[in-house]
């Protein structure tokens, strides 16, 4: 953690880009949300606001329009409940507010980052010879997995440049958590990667636990362990259907995948009333003891059925002629690199790091389970895919080992309340999530509602190698990459 002190007015800081590649859509997210500026930095520019955005929505001297106060509940709504909207209070100005000198009318979004340069491809020795060419790709579902941008710079079809646009998405999500209290952000953590709800709660209440210094029971330290495997399960098989789909196997393989997450989904339900967004984990534990019958139908499920699945599953894939060709040496970047983008997660694990949260740093109770990290060092999209299938075979045995030793007991710390107050101080939670190191950085200064919220997002963080890792490939092999880093987009925008 490194921290510096900035003047309000002009804050300014050398880029560590030069050193730390990775740093680069970060520092593009400070500037946009925070307005400090990076000296030395490639391309700073708004990454997740648009350039007509006035401001920086991050800083607390910055009030969004139609503001009401700082904090929620806000009094027009509780305890006295005479609500109105907003925008009915001043329903004709004031929803947007443009900075000085931007005029709407004429502004025009970039087309593209650089310059085209309109140089021949080719020596002379046979090859056509081609111009350098831009081609916009996206945002459209589902090869560009969301409303996610692709800029390439083409001679060709040989990508020279690529750059990632994002933020159609982007909600604001920090803004947001630091009105709510405490416990009303667990249900927009559940928004983030919303194909893996229960990790995303399970890293938020680990923060504030920090911060208030609680443990939950041991039964509730077992659901969650099984909740966030289970979840991992159901990532993995979404990224590998997927992956398929972007080679062009149609919908057939994905569908194949999406029928073994049904069944964990209908786990999910089940326990928390909700397939997707469960918003299941509380500070000090889990909302609701798992009901009857529950445990008796995922031994059905994690001992009988998805082993025979995953079996199933690698025998149509691993060796299949269409992935091998079209994944094999393709989305190179080498562990160091990956290393130096800030990359977490499976990607790094398929670059021969044996480098696990959950090994390395163990929370919650990893520490009692037997399974292994995955380590395969071929650098591409081939073991990319190979780590997943690996990871969802561990999952797996960690769910298989959890259910027999699974206490009775009490699944909360305390008494439920819907109102928690958190000791002043800062914490820094991190998981192993499906697609990396998800991490909270909370700051409390002892009022309900965080002063500080921050969320490291690997589906963001991640994007830093997008571009290594196509230069020199098809235009085609950019789609595959871009699945193998598996970004959902709630978790990239926020």
């Amino acid at each position: 953690m490194l921290k510096a002190r900035l003047p309000a007015e002009t804050p300014e800081l050398p880029s560590v880009t030069p050193v730390w590649p990775g740093a680069e859509l970060q520092e593009d997210e400070i500037w946009d949300l925070y307005g400090i500026k990076f000296d030395g930095h490639p391309f700073l520019r708004r990454i997740l606001m648009w350039d007509g955005f006035n401001g920086h929505p991050m800083r607390k001297d910055w009030k969004e329009a139609f503001f009401e106060e700082e904090g929620k509940p806000f009094s027009s709504r509780w305890p006295e409940g005479h609500h109105a909207w907003a925008e009915d209070r001043v329903p004709w100005h004031g929803n947007v507010n443009y900075p000085d000198h931007f005029d709407p009318e004429t502004w025009k979004e970039p087309v593209t980052f650089e310059a085209v340069q309109d140089e021949p491809g080719g020596n002379g020795n046979g090859r056509l010879h081609t111009q350098r060419i831009v081609v916009n790709m996206g945002p459209h579902h589902p090869s560009t997995h969301g409303v996610f941008r692709m800029v390439a710079t083409l001679e060709g079809e040989t990508i020279i440049s690529l750059k990632p646009v994002m933020g159609y998405l982007h909600r604001n999500h920090e803004k947001i958590g630091e009105r709510n209290t405490f416990i009303m952000n667990i249900p927009y953590t559940d928004r983030l990667d919303y194909l893996s709800s229960m990790s995303n709660n399970l890293g938020y209440v680990l923060a504030v636990e920090k911060l208030m210094g609680i443990k939950p029971p041991e039964r509730a330290e077992y659901i969650r362990v099984i909740m966030a495997e289970l979840t991992r399960v159901c990532s993995h098989l979404w990224s590998i259907g997927f992956l398929l789909n972007d080679l062009g196997a149609y919908f057939t393989p994905a569908l194949y995948t999406i029928r073994e997450r049904e069944l964990i989904l209908d786990l999910f339900e089940e326990a928390s009333g909700a397939r997707m967004l469960c918003n299941y984990m509380r500070f000090g534990g889990v909302t609701r003891d798992l009901p009857t019958g529950w445990l008796e139908k995922c031994n059905t499920v994690v001992f009988d059925r998805l082993p025979r699945a995953i079996d199933e599953l690698e025998r149509y894939l691993t060796n299949n002629e269409i992935i091998l060709a079209r994944c094999k040496g393709v989305g190179y970047l080498s562990a160091e690199d990956l290393v130096r983008y800030s990359v977490s997660g499976p990607m790094l694990r398929a670059s021969g790091l044996q480098y696990d949260i959950r090994k390395v740093e163990p929370y919650s109770i990893y520490d009692r389970f037997d399974f292994e990290v995955p380590k395969f060092d071929g650098c591409d999209v081939y073991d990319r895919y190979r780590v997943r299938m690996f990871e969802v075979r561990q999952a797996v045995k960690i769910v298989q080992q959890a259910l027999k030793q699974i206490p009775e007991g009490e699944i909360q710390t305390g008494k439920k309340a819907y109102q928690v107050r958190v000791p002043a101080g800062e914490a820094y939670a991190r998981i192993e999530a499906p697609k990396g190191e998800l991490g909270f950085y909370i700051v409390s200064d002892g009022k309900p509602n965080p002063y500080r919220y921050r969320v490291r997002a690997p589906s963001f963080i991640n994007l830093n190698a997008l571009e290594p890792m196509c230069i020199g490939y098809k235009i085609a092999d950019s789609v595959i990459v871009l699945g193998a880093i598996d970004i959902v987009l709630g978790e990239t925008d926020r």
